[in-house]
């Protein structure tokens, strides 16, 4: 961590989310309990997202890595907790798009294992932010819940929401073709916290496809004062 940044600064802007609490726990169980939750994918009980469809997602290998860092992408590197094809892609559909938030334990896990094989250090985590009006219709950030899971499972502190914000309301990304998704994100984003003094950060989506969204938030980010910016 940058000496410049003081623990209090530091303590004011980020922190590791807390584990949940016993009663909390206990109240999740009861629910478990009455109503036993079933994987997305293959319908078993036990979990919502199982050890053996989570065994099915496909890595990403290094070729595959490396190209938007080849087209010139600013962040350092792009690294991915697999590949965008079922079972993944399922998953991550019924988390986004019809209230899933119950997945985000597992996918938030999913990436919180394959960044800590990375064996790289970073000072900060951010979440990919949703504009406000977004956030009213969806309910929630489904990068804000998988960076949530990732920093409790890696012990990282993650920025608090609103450091990074999302000062335009963009067309969803999905109908549009890779120019046309880097022009509707361009200036999207703004840093409202302090300057970032070198430090490295992490910067975590739910999915990546020309990776303009994370290209245009990694810009904001280093021009702010970030020295390396890495993104999940």
């Amino acid at each position: 961590m940058k000496e410049g940044m003081t623990s209090p600064a530091l303590a004011r802007m980020a922190a590791v989310p807390p584990t949940p609490n016993v009663l909390a726990r206990t109240g999740r169980g009861l629910v478990d309990l009455l109503f036993p939750p079933r994987c997305v994918i293959c319908r078993q009980t036990g979990s919502s997202f199982c050890a053996v469809c989570l065994e099915r997602v496909q890595p990403v290998g290094e070729e595959a890595r490396s190209i938007l860092r080849a087209g010139g992408f600013p962040a350092n590197s792009l690294r991915s907790a697999g590949v965008y094809v079922p079972p993944l892609s399922l998953a991550i559909r019924q988390f986004k798009y019809r209230g899933r938030t119950d997945l985000a334990a597992s996918l938030g896990g999913l990436m919180a294992r394959h960044w800590q094989s990375c064996s790289i250090h970073v000072d900060l985590v951010a979440a990919v932010p949703l504009h406000e009006k977004r956030l009213r219709e969806r309910g929630y950030n489904q990068a804000g819940l998988l960076a949530i899971e990732l920093c409790r499972t890696a012990r990282l502190p993650l920025l608090s929401p609103g450091m990074l914000a999302r000062q335009r309301d963009t067309e969803h990304q999905v109908r549009l073709g890779p120019d046309e998704r880097r022009h509707n994100v361009k200036d999207a984003f703004v840093w409202n916290g302090p300057p970032l003094d070198g430090l490295t950060l992490l910067l975590v989506d739910d999915v990546a496809t020309t990776g303009s969204t994370l290209e245009a938030c990694a810009e904001v980010l280093m021009h702010s004062g970030a020295s390396h910016v890495w993104a999940l």
